[in-house]
């Protein structure tokens, strides 16, 4: 069974996203052609989405799944006039709050994505560039940093400390074990001397050639033997050195960054 999905929203529908994919993994016997439908902040924009909506109930035989996640009631009157099972985020839970703080709210659109404090956007762009700096050992010079992440070439560390940065502002660079640091079985000094706030990403061989021969096709680099040797030769130093490791191979980014920023203590607001 093919079910259409909507996430439909006056902002940018990462809110609808966001709570929608967590809720449709809990069904995974499903499969979802997902369509986003951002910035419907006028009546002819709720009518579009409507049209949308009402066209994938006639292409699927089955009624679209609709996030909604506008703030106007008006607009989500129309979007809720539609043939799609409208699961509304914001009036389920907005009444209860109004009843748990005992004010009213006032509806603002864009608000949960739009820039409040500018001095807490100037911190992500920073540690976004410093992710990009201290990036796949580019710098070696980790006296800024919150976190250190250290792996086998292609584990994830990258996206990993640019997905913490662009949403905590956490400093995170990250270092690829190369073939001497293996062989030698011992942590550089540059990184020794930081030890307390490393992590190790670690992932399956089979995975690691498959992305690397994208990368790199039929080269020595993706061969499943070198993956291997790579991958034991890395859990085996990071072990003997008493470094957590983290398994990527079918764990998210935000997953991992949760498990990593919580392994070392590293508290900090989602922006």
């Amino acid at each position: 069974m093919i079910r259409t999905v909507f996430f439909v929203s006056d902002g940018t529908a990462i809110t609808g996203e966001t709570v929608g994919h967590s809720m449709l993994t809990q069904f995974a016997d499903v499969d979802y052609k997902q369509v986003r439908v951002p910035f419907v902040n006028d009546r002819a924009a709720a009518l579009e989405a409507v049209a949308q909506i009402n066209a994938a109930r006639k292409q699927d035989q089955a009624q679209p799944i609709v996030f909604n996640t506008i703030v106007d009631e008006e607009l989500s009157a129309v979007i809720r006039s539609s043939s799609g099972v409208v699961l509304d985020l914001f009036a389920t839970f907005l009444q209860t709050l109004e009843n748990a703080l005992g004010v009213k709210r006032q509806p603002r659109v864009g608000h949960g994505h739009g820039v409040r404090d500018f001095e807490a956007y100037e911190d992500r762009m920073k540690a976004t560039n410093y992710a990009l700096a201290h990036d796949d050992g580019i710098s070696l010079e980790f006296g800024q940093a919150d976190l250190v992440l250290v792996g086998v070439s292609r584990s994830g560390k990258t996206p990993t400390c640019l997905f913490m940065a662009l949403h905590y502002g956490v400093n995170a660079a990250n270092y690829p074990l190369t073939e001497d640091d293996l062989d030698e079985m011992r942590l550089p000094s540059f990184l020794r001397r930081h030890k307390h706030k490393i992590v190790g990403l670690m992932i399956e061989p089979e995975r690691l050639a498959q992305i690397r021969e994208t990368r790199k096709p039929g080269s020595r680099y993706a061969s499943i033997k070198q993956c291997r040797k790579e991958v034991e030769l890395a859990e085996s130093l990071l072990r003997m050195e008493g470094i957590p490791i983290f398994q990527t191979t079918h764990s998210s980014i935000e997953e991992i960054s949760s498990r990593v920023m919580m392994e070392l203590g590293v508290q900090r607001e989602m922006f």
